[in-house]
């Protein structure tokens, strides 16, 4: 084999190493993504269409954060701080974003449950966070979630002992897709003064 053949094969062989290096790369967000919402990995939570558990007498405290990363102006907040529910029982709670600029905002929710054990049992049937959200200028929206804990969090020696899971939600800034701004506001949202939305 000549010199320029086997430089020739090597250039190929780097092309393609690159190649499959940048798929994976790629490829590597959606997949850890993917495997942190089935396992509940590093505090995911896990997603069904139903409840098809059966209760169980014990109960567990679920509180709610809620947050926005910086240079986000949205006012977000958990209508409840802390609930106490029965183990396996579905249960609906909300969140309020309010946008007081002048300006239609996107956002789109990240989230996690503390501690991180506590999210392969922790079960949300439907969520705000599922989707993309639109808020007019001066707009305000209730985002409810529904969810259960799964009575296997008693058989697992690693959080049979938990006695308080926190759900946390952080908004993030995001373009406005074309036609979501004027979706949003046929979806009802409600012009309020900011005065009304109050932290706490």
């Amino acid at each position: 084999m000549t010199v320029a053949a086997r430089n020739r094969r090597t250039v190929i062989a780097l092309v393609g190493v690159i190649c499959i290096m940048g798929m994976a790369v790629w490829a590597s967000v959606p997949l850890y993504d993917w495997f942190c919402r089935v396992t509940g990995f590093a505090g995911s939570t896990i997603r069904a269409q139903a409840n098809d558990v059966t209760p169980v007498p014990q109960s567990i405290k679920v509180r709610f954060d809620a947050s926005v990363e910086r240079g986000m102006p949205w006012r977000f907040k958990p209508a409840e701080r802390e609930v106490e529910i029965r183990i396996g029982d579905t249960a609906l709670t909300h969140y309020t974003a309010f946008n007081p600029t002048g300006s239609d905002i996107a956002g789109s929710a990240s989230y996690n449950v503390f501690p991180f054990a506590a999210g392969a049992y922790f079960v949300k049937i439907d969520c705000f966070c599922f989707q993309q959200q639109v808020l007019g200028a001066g707009q305000q929206m209730d985002m409810p979630v529904s969810f259960y804990v799964d009575p296997g969090i008693l058989d697992d020696p690693e959080t049979r002992s938990i006695g308080t899971v926190t759900l946390s939600y952080t908004f993030h800034r995001i373009e406005i897709p074309d036609g979501d701004t004027a979706q949003a506001k046929r979806a009802g949202l409600l012009p309020v003064n900011e005065a009304t939305f109050q932290d706490g």
